[in-house]
């Protein structure tokens, strides 16, 4: 066939895409129907990422997997305004940052994300219903937790909705040429995780720690012989070159996000259940805590402490393990803890992510 030929047979198919997409959206309206009936939530993450495991097993053509997924979040972002009112999402601002990009991978860009100066600021947008949800870092793959989101969990009366894995890809972006830059403007994390790499191409120069990499951008944009570590998307905000992609020393750099709310979730059979405790100093209590656990084959994926900032020595455990408050061996499981526990708080039972292998 000749290239016009062609070109009208992708014109025809297109047409037909849009027909599809429009009964798609057909059927979404009436979906909000039933929602508002039974007076359920417009964002339902354990439909959405069912949605998206189905298109990846019809996938296998000539478009990767990754690119059918990001279409398809699209789609079911455009068709959740037919639904009901805009959602808002608060994240850890500003414009650009990680926390941003979560935003846009768990709910597609038919949302209104509204940036938040700090983590407690998010949740309480949620909490005075300024927002629908709220997305903040819980944990880095290389880095370890986010101290604040966990304090800001403990007083909290939100649930956790869902978590998101989001790779996160550090770039070196300038206004100027590499050997022209004198001063380094990044956020203290991603500062870590390039130290190597700064170290070998950009040796001498002095650091700046901002409060986020957006931030960073925005001043590498505003000074002379300055540099930034932020993403594309920053450097695409404010006209920057990236000069260095993936300048992270290690592989594999991830960090799991949170989507906080007011709702909660269906069991889905792969579940994950957080909550947090505090327990009496005494030998063999966190023992007799995670006991249980083994004995109804529950398996625990993340333990960690935090002061209580109540007392002295005192500290809340966060627990994250596999199954939903619901099942019955869950619900044994947390009657036996509240046996040995001062406290105990269920901050909620969301779709599991599957956790890729770092490196």
């Amino acid at each position: 066939m000749s290239l016009s030929e062609l070109r009208v047979k992708i014109d025809e198919i297109d047409a037909r895409i849009i027909e599809l997409l429009n009964n798609r959206a057909e059927v979404a309206l009436e979906i909000s129907q039933i929602k508002r009936q039974e007076e359920l939530p417009i964002y339902q993450p354990d439909r959405e990422r069912a949605v998206l495991e189905r298109i990846k097993q019809l996938s296998g053509g000539y478009l990767s997997e990754d690119s059918i997924v990001s279409i398809y979040r699209e789609i079911i972002s455009g068709t959740r305004c037919l639904q009901g009112k805009r959602v808002r999402v608060a994240y850890l601002g500003p414009e650009a940052t990680f926390s941003h990009l979560a935003v846009r991978k768990e709910f597609g860009n038919g949302v209104d994300a509204v940036p938040k100066e700090s983590i407690p600021e998010v949740a309480r947008a949620v909490e005075r219903e300024e927002a629908d949800y709220g997305v903040v870092p819980i944990e880095n793959s290389i880095e370890g937790s986010v101290a604040y989101t966990l304090d800001m969990l403990i007083d909290s009366r939100l649930n956790i909705c869902a978590e998101l894995l989001l790779a996160i890809s550090l770039n070196l972006v300038a206004n100027c040429e590499l050997k022209e830059i004198k001063t380094l403007y990044s956020h203290p994390q991603p500062l870590a995780q390039s130290r190597t790499w700064l170290r070998d191409n950009l040796p001498g120069i002095e650091y700046i720690e901002t409060s986020s990499t957006s931030a960073a951008a925005k001043l590498a944009k505003e000074k002379s012989e300055s540099g930034a570590i932020a993403s594309a998307l920053a450097a695409e905000l404010y006209g920057l070159e990236i000069l260095a992609r993936h300048i992270e020393d290690k592989a594999g750099n991830y960090t799991r996000f949170l989507v906080l709310g007011n709702q909660t979730n269906p069991v889905t059979g792969d579940d994950k259940t957080s909550i947090l405790f505090s327990i009496t100093d005494k030998p063999g209590a966190l023992y007799h805590i995670t006991r249980p656990f083994a004995e109804l084959d529950i398996n625990l994926t993340k333990i960690e402490s935090r002061p209580s900032r109540r007392q002295l020595w005192e500290y809340v455990f966060f627990l994250d393990f596999q199954g939903h408050v619901a099942e019955d061996k869950v619900k044994k499981a947390l009657d036996q803890l509240k046996e040995e526990c001062l406290f105990l708080k269920v901050l909620g039972s969301y779709p599991r992510e599957t956790m890729p292998e770092v490196g």
